[in-house]
């Protein structure tokens, strides 16, 4: 049996992904090799590596354009726990960036205590909507604006459009995500000044909707109608609080709220100042 001795607290490269991905389907996750792609070309992921060389704890940390970071990707695998490595490798993630960094994350159920502990401070809750028979609304429709696929020469509206919402800029890791999408979409207004945007991700299990940035809830609804409707299997979307309108429709669509964990947050005593037009996030390891 390995002890706590022989157990190598490491940062993790290209090489380790498929130890990675192994980690995560260890306790039901599933994270795929482009999604853990995207995480360390936007971060760092830290963990430990037991006698053998395989991967048993992982943290990311998410870093942003200005101080803001996001820690998720928080696992330890069942025969390696009580040992404090989770503890361990998000304080690898919390050191790695200065003390004047806000550090976000959503917590599960089981890390809240041990978040609470390291100095996290419950901020904001995440409802998290999975879907497994989309019903496609027929009646939704907007003379205002139209919605076309993203190109290249997009990308600047929409890091800031992303920037009001989110609360802070976060232009490399928008940038890994669009290339990571199955689908990334613009709404113009009828001076073709874009508005919104969302993105979908096709993840092993659900197809992810987010982020979606909107300045409305029909628009928001739209956005997810857009990118849901042709998708034959099932849904996942996060949707911050404070969105009762879009959250009827997403129930009324046949979304059922699974969970509906806490956004955390340290050396910050509240989250970055958002215009509420972020209706659903990237995923929750993001922030």
């Amino acid at each position: 049996m390995t002890t706590f001795n022989q157990l190598q607290l490491v940062v993790f490269e290209e090489n380790d992904i498929p130890g990675l991905i192994a980690l995560s389907d260890s306790v039901g996750w599933d994270y795929d090799e482009f999604e853990i792609r995207t995480v360390m070309k936007s971060g760092e992921i830290f963990g430990h590596k037991n006698a053998e060389g395989e991967i048993v704890s992982s943290a990311a940390i998410i870093i942003y354009d200005s101080n803001v970071a996001s820690i998720g990707m928080v696992i330890v695998h069942e025969n390696y726990r009580g040992l404090g490595l989770g503890k361990l490798a998000t304080q690898k993630c919390i050191e790695s960036v200065s003390e004047l960094t806000a550090v976000m994350l959503v917590a599960t159920e089981e890390g809240e205590p041990l978040y609470k502990k390291m100095g996290f401070a419950t901020v904001d809750y995440v409802h998290k909507y999975l879907n497994s028979n989309y019903f496609s609304d027929k009646n939704l429709a907007s003379n205002k604006y139209t919605i076309e696929d993203f190109y290249e020469h997009n990308f600047a509206d929409i890091v800031s459009l992303d920037a009001a919402a989110f609360g802070v800029k976060r232009s490399n890791f928008l940038q890994n995500r669009i290339k990571q999408s199955k689908q990334c979409i613009v709404v113009k207004d009828s001076h073709g000044k874009i508005i919104g945007f969302g993105l979908s991700i096709l993840g092993p299990l659900n197809l992810i909707l987010g982020p979606i940035i909107a300045p409305d809830s029909l628009t928001a609804s739209l956005i997810i109608n857009t990118l849901a409707k042709d998708h034959i299997g099932k849904l996942r979307i996060d949707v911050p609080s404070g969105h009762a309108e879009f959250i009827k429709w997403l129930e009324q669509s046949g979304f059922t709220e699974a969970k509906k964990p806490p956004v955390m947050i340290l050396h910050a005593k509240k989250m970055p100042t958002r215009n509420a037009t972020l209706f659903a996030i990237a995923a929750q390891i993001f922030g």
